[in-house]
């Protein structure tokens, strides 16, 4: 629930724009796009950057783990400074320091390195940034909007997230083509102006933190959605199937070595997820879940991994694309499920720790994930790795079926 007061916006916008009257939300938005390009980015050439030095897959794992665990590592203490501190000024410091880490990258390829370890130190600081970054822009996100505007502004909060990984993968890839330094350096820019963006937002005073005594304090987070067991379903669903069926970290891999194809491939196959997640999101949009909002999300869930399973199959990249297509769409409805019900059944008092344990669960789907698909792909190959996984995914969705009824039998996304 939205404790803070927001700003009206200037002037009327249509039902499906609305959250745009908000010049915080608006500014916010931009420069959390701006943000998210980069990281794409920035993924996409230390990638095949990383690929290009070992050509092990392992090593791919290894970059999504390097991002990630400072995640895991500091999850009580990103949430609960995200509570505490003004979220603003964290997010202005964490792109500060992800401005730093491009740079750093950037000095690596212009002085010539050939090892990966320096690469993983400074993914080690970007993931660090990331991790405190997170929970301080998804806490402050309700505070911009009115309570009856807040599923428009997560909607078009998701979709420009999705925008980003359409357009940064292919950018990626492009500018990876021109030098690994161009790369760097446009991500660095995009970092700056997203950091200007920050500081020209001016948000609502944020509610003073609910806080206990110690070991409760910081486990607030954790106790809350324990406790909210439609909010546990929906993130732990969403956490254990890309765990399983993720094959971003393989891109690389299948573009060279199953597609036989080159950066500009990579970048279309990294893009293809975000396309379907975006066109999903506008539909949501102007569409919205109005009922059995729990069974369509575990059947989203069962149709990520069957695409991910005839993805891991394909050897031809039209096929591939279409199939990365649909798992985008697929997992913008869980997604967009998932948000709703942890952002809009939150109090402001311990968003800030309960959107930490989100994003831990977010991250390792994904960057975890990632170390998973590497891990198996050096074990097994490619291709078993992403089919098993694929599979995995479906058997999670019946499964998380019949252990949480209660998200199996949700009709609103409001819990009721």
């Amino acid at each position: 629930m939205t404790s803070a007061t927001p700003s009206p916006g200037p002037a009327a916008r249509p039902p499906a724009l609305v959250a745009f009257g908000y010049p915080a939300f608006t500014l916010l938005w931009f420069a959390k796009f701006c943000a998210t390009f980069a990281t794409q980015v920035i993924s996409v050439a230390v990638g095949w950057q990383v690929y290009d030095i070992t050509r092990n897959p392992l090593d791919l794992g290894l970059v999504g783990l390097a991002q990630f665990a400072p995640a895991i590592a500091l999850v009580l203490v990103t949430g609960s400074a995200a509570d505490r501190h003004d979220r603003k000024r964290i997010v202005a410091l964490c792109l500060g320091a992800e401005i730093a880490c491009a740079a750093a990258l950037l000095a690596l390829t212009l002085q010539g390195n050939a090892r990966v370890w320096p690469i993983l130190a400074v993914l080690l600081g970007f993931g660090t940034a990331r991790a405190f970054f997170g929970p301080a822009s998804q806490a402050i996100l309700p505070n911009l909007v009115a309570r009856e505007h807040l599923p428009n502004a997560l909607a078009f909060n998701s979709t420009g997230w999705q925008i980003a990984t359409i357009l940064g993968p292919v950018a990626g890839g492009l500018l990876y083509g021109l030098g690994a330094a161009t790369a760097y350096g446009t991500a660095a820019g995009l970092m700056a102006a997203a950091l200007v963006l920050v500081v020209l937002m001016r948000a609502p005073p944020q509610p003073p933190a609910y806080v206990r005594e110690g070991w409760a304090d910081v486990v607030a987070g954790f106790r809350y959605i324990w406790r909210a067991r439609i909010i546990l379903g929906a993130i732990s669903l969403d956490l254990f199937a890309v765990l399983l069926s993720g094959a971003t970290a393989l891109m690389p891999a299948f573009a060279r070595d199953i597609l036989h194809a080159g950066p500009e491939a990579l970048g279309l196959l990294r893009a293809a997820p975000g396309i379907g997640a975006v066109a999903m999101a506008l539909w949501l949009a102007a569409f919205p879940i109005r009922d059995h909002a729990g069974a369509v999300m575990f059947w989203a869930v069962a149709l990520f991994g069957l695409v991910t399973a005839i993805f891991g199959l394909s050897t031809t990249l039209w096929l591939s694309v279409a199939c990365l297509v649909v798992m985008g769409a697929a997992d913008m409805i869980s997604v967009w499920v998932r948000e709703i019900l942890v952002q809009a059944n939150t109090p402001d008092a311990v968003r800030g720790r309960v959107n930490a344990v989100n994003m831990v669960f977010v991250g390792a789907s994904n960057e975890l994930g990632e170390f998973r698909a590497g891990t198996m792909a050096a074990l097994i190959g490619v291709v078993p790795a992403v089919v098993f996984g694929g599979l995995g995914a479906i058997a999670v969705a019946g499964l998380w079926a019949w252990l949480f009824p209660e998200l199996r039998r949700a009709r609103r996304l409001d819990g009721t």
